[in-house]
């Protein structure tokens, strides 16, 4: 009876961690593509081609690290499969959280860098001698 728990609990822990992934990733990067052409000035081929390179990064982080927690030790009756569960997608999910806030504020450095390069670039260029 135990191994039929265990398996469950992977039945059930695998597609939402994995949706719960895809999901995530989606967003992020859909919305993120705003931040990658502000970052390359408007440069549309390297803009989607380095949030693709973020977005396979993302999808390997977090895949690589929901595998590597999914162990579920002995599970005996329904309710600590419930609660098995639970507390291994919710960990996930503030993992996730976490991760996509730290996408969000690699996102705004980059921005912020960048403003600030073109600012020094504009003034430079207004020094200049004629």
């Amino acid at each position: 009876m135990n191994a039929t728990y265990n398996l469950s609990a992977y039945a059930i822990y695998l597609p939402v961690v994995i949706t719960l992934t895809i999901v995530v990733s989606e967003l992020l990067f859909k919305n993120a593509k705003i931040f990658m052409r502000d970052i390359f000035h408007q440069k549309e081929e390297i803009a989607m081609a380095t949030n693709s390179l973020f977005k396979i990064g993302f999808y390997l982080l977090n895949i690589g690290f929901a595998l590597k927690i999914i162990e579920f030790y002995q599970i005996t009756t329904q309710e600590n499969l419930i609660v098995g569960v639970s507390e291994k997608i919710g960990g996930f999910s503030i993992y996730l959280g976490i991760i996509m806030l730290l996408n969000l504020l690699l996102f705004m450095k980059g921005r912020k860098n960048s403003s600030q390069k073109s600012l020094v670039k504009l003034n430079t260029n207004e020094n200049a001698p004629l």
